[in-house]
């Protein structure tokens, strides 16, 4: 299938100087200013390996101004450093002459990692401004007439539109990194498989989200049947005739803006779907640390749910190891208090062991996964947030636009 976009191996890159826009922002330690995990910035390693015959200058972010966490990528840089095994040089400026010389000067195989892109108020203030305006900022301006190419492999960020993330797009051939193309290649192939049975497994307590992915899958064919889980579980439970009870409720509300009118999504998707929508028969309640068990139709409770019940890890894993494509988003329950881990840990453990093509997302979803020790045994682990859900949702990807855009402009060149 032929891609609307480049890829690395589409030019020879050997010799040339690549701005390369990642996404490492990590957590931080804001007293010590220490890494405290490197999972973003080991996802990249594949991407600086692979531009091993260029010259390097690396674009990123760490937080946002008025956080804790919002500093400089000094320690980003040393952990590269670390991780590469051999030297990554820090620069605190991003377009300044420290900047600007320090590229100049750069020889093959060298890797500089610039200053912070927040630090500079044209990355905020311009968010979401047309391309052709990012395209005129300062950053892009004094940056790209010393590139011959732009590397986007910042996939976290693809729902969003900045000049440090789409400005380099409009003058220079803007290729996907791997782990841009792999998320795009994994995510679409999911999306697009027509090996059936297809399922989405919705979790977490970020139900808007799983609900607007529901509401597109499902309008359009995506999925055959979407398994409800968690949060996801609770308020369509609701939205069926089924009160949780005040615990669990208030809980919702508290998390899901608009909880009102996201209800009322999910009593029309219910009565539009009615057989292609799968709720919990039984959960888990917590009493007092202890676990529960009842069956949904026993409630609703004055103890909060906390996980999925027996019967109904047993039916949703026949579905999983029926499908022949699995599309997995957040924890069937507090899978963090090890008593009410049981209905994750053996619904993600039927993914991970089933035949089909699985691809899952969302940062607790992947700690789940982690701490199940469960990682290794699927297709593809995205490593995108909003991005993801945005992916599923349907909704413009600004970072997918901007590749497009480029090779529509530099097709030519290739």
């Amino acid at each position: 299938m032929a891609r609307d976009f480049f890829t690395m191996d589409d030019f020879n890159l050997s010799g040339r100087t690549v701005l390369l826009r990642v996404d490492i922002n990590s957590p931080i330690d804001p007293s010590s200013g220490r890494l405290l995990n490197d999972a973003r910035l080991r996802a990249h390693l594949t991407t600086i390996r692979d531009l091993r015959g260029a010259k390097v200058a690396i674009l990123a972010h760490q937080s946002r101004p008025g956080k804790d966490d919002f500093t400089t990528l000094e320690a980003h840089a040393e952990r590269l450093q670390a991780l590469l095994g051999r030297p990554v040089r820090y620069v605190d400026s991003l377009y300044g002459r420290h900047a600007l010389e320090a590229i100049q000067s750069m020889e093959v195989e060298d890797v500089v990692v610039l200053e912070n892109t927040r630090f500079y108020a044209e990355d905020e203030s311009l968010a979401d401004a047309k391309f052709e305006k990012m395209a005129t900022t300062h950053m892009v301006r004094r940056l790209a007439p010393l590139a011959d190419y732009f590397v986007l492999d910042a996939f976290a960020a693809a729902h969003r539109a900045q000049p440090s993330l789409v400005g380099f797009c409009e003058v220079l051939p803007t290729l996907a990194g791997r782990v841009m193309e792999k998320e795009l290649t994994m995510l679409t192939q999911a999306m697009e498989s027509a090996d059936r049975p297809k399922i989405a497994i919705f979790g977490g307590v970020k139900a808007d989200d799983s609900i607007a992915i529901t509401k597109h899958m499902l309008e359009r064919g995506v999925v055959d049947r979407v398994l409800t889980t968690g949060g996801v579980a609770n308020m369509f439970l609701h939205a069926s005739g089924v009160d949780p009870g005040p615990p669990t409720t208030s809980f919702m509300r508290k998390e899901v803006e608009g909880y009102d009118e996201f209800l009322g999504s999910c009593k029309e998707l219910l009565a539009r779907f009615p057989d292609r929508i799968l709720m919990p028969t039984d959960v888990v309640l917590n009493d007092n640390g202890r676990r529960r068990p009842v069956l949904v139709r026993e409630l609703p409770s004055d103890l909060p749910v906390h996980d999925v019940g027996l019967d109904t890890i047993a039916h949703y894993s026949d579905e999983i190891h029926r499908a022949k494509t699995v599309i997995l988003n957040g924890p069937a329950g507090v899978f963090e208090i090890e008593e009410f881990s049981v209905g994750t840990r053996e619904l993600f453990r039927a993914v991970a062991e089933a035949v089909a093509f699985s691809v899952v997302g969302g940062g607790h979803t992947v700690a789940a996964m982690e701490q199940f020790g469960l990682v290794g045994e699927l297709d593809h682990v995205s490593t995108g947030g909003g991005a993801l859900i945005n992916f599923l949702a349907g909704k413009e990807m600004p970072l997918v636009t901007a590749l497009r855009r480029s090779k529509a402009k530099f097709g030519k060149s290739a």
